[in-house]
């Protein structure tokens, strides 16, 4: 925490007095929902450790596996299961910090807050804009459980990105950049396909090839932090977190690891594929029972009905990433074991 306040100063923030912040910081023991780890996999997708509720990806890795490293050979087979690596934070005030127990970091950047406009009869919705903020918070290997820290992300905890410093992201113009593909979608039969890729995420898993779909939550292009049909609180963050998520991928930040591909490291992966990520709130509510992870583009709409982001201490939030992990895990030779 230190460390990450000083880098914070360094790069001339200093506290300022803006409207309340509220948070709370995450404790990866009670505050994770460590069911979402499973189901674990061994070899072509049979499940070794299975957990009802949760839907799991089946994906093209090799069951007998070899990796070769810069001074050594790894001969093993593969095992899946899901590892939480980031946390998103979705937030109204510009470096307003839930996850860092609600506070709040200013200075010499003028940058924009939430926006909401009013919901004239003529258009039927709202439209919205909030910052975003990317944790890196690989819980197993900060905790050191489960497997072998070679097939864990080893990277620490750390805030890697604030939307704050980014000008594309309330550039809709600028992101085309990064999504020109928009221009093929926004039409409304490619709007339409998207209530497909909704049933799909709430009853099994999102379509991959509607790409452009952020399944219940609407479009996922343009890259940016507008919610152009801000319909509830927990529909923006879902939109906001599938979109963010696709843009560190455009960007060559967030890479692929699963599958043939990405069993023996990381890969780059442009295109997101949405089945392999998990969703779990923590803040403003601690989802850690039931069918506490969600796969992209899911429905919300219990979770509004429920009460999941009350007035005033609930309007931020912020979700853990889970995504789908295959590691080639086995004997090392050549090299240290």
């Amino acid at each position: 925490m230190k460390k990450l306040l000083f880098t914070i100063l360094s790069a001339a923030f200093i506290p300022v007095a803006t409207a309340a912040c509220y948070g709370k910081i995450t404790n990866p023991v009670t505050d994770v929902c460590w069911e979402c780890v499973f189901p674990i996999t061994v070899g072509q997708n049979t499940s070794l450790i299975s957990s009802s509720g949760f839907t799991d990806v089946t994906t093209d890795a090799d069951s007998l596996c070899s990796c070769m490293g810069e001074a050594d050979i790894t001969f093993g087979m593969n095992i899946g299961f899901w590892e939480p690596i980031r946390t998103i934070e979705i937030v109204r005030e510009p470096f307003c910090f839930p996850s860092l127990g609600g506070i709040t970091m200013g200075g010499r950047f003028s940058v924009p807050a939430h926006g909401r406009t009013p919901n004239p009869k003529e258009r039927g919705h709202r439209t919205s804009f909030y910052q975003v903020h990317w944790y890196h918070t690989p819980w197993l290997y900060l905790l050191e459980v489960l497997f072998d820290t070679k097939c864990l992300e080893a990277s620490p905890w750390d805030v890697a990105y604030m939307t704050e410093l980014d000008p594309l992201w309330d550039d809709s113009m600028s992101s085309f950049l990064l999504n020109p593909d928009v221009t093929l979608f926004s039409n409304p039969i490619a709007l339409g396909a998207c209530s497909l890729d909704c049933v799909a995420a709430t009853v099994d898993l999102p379509i991959n090839s509607l790409y452009w779909c952020a399944g219940c939550a609407g479009s996922l292009f343009p890259l940016t932090g507008w919610v152009n049909a801000h319909i509830t609180d927990e529909q923006a963050f879902s939109l906001l977190t599938q979109r963010f998520t696709l843009k560190l991928h455009r960007e060559g930040l967030l890479w692929r690891q699963w599958g043939k591909d990405g069993q023996c490291g990381p890969q780059l992966e442009f295109m997101m594929s949405k089945d392999v990520y998990r969703t779990q709130m923590v803040w403003p509510s601690r989802q850690t029972e039931g069918t506490c992870c969600r796969p992209f583009g899911a429905s919300t709409a219990m979770d509004a009905l429920g009460g999941t982001t009350p007035p005033v201490r609930g309007e931020d939030g912020a979700y853990l990433i889970w995504r789908r992990r295959d590691c080639c895990q086995g004997m090392n030779l050549g090299g240290n074991s």
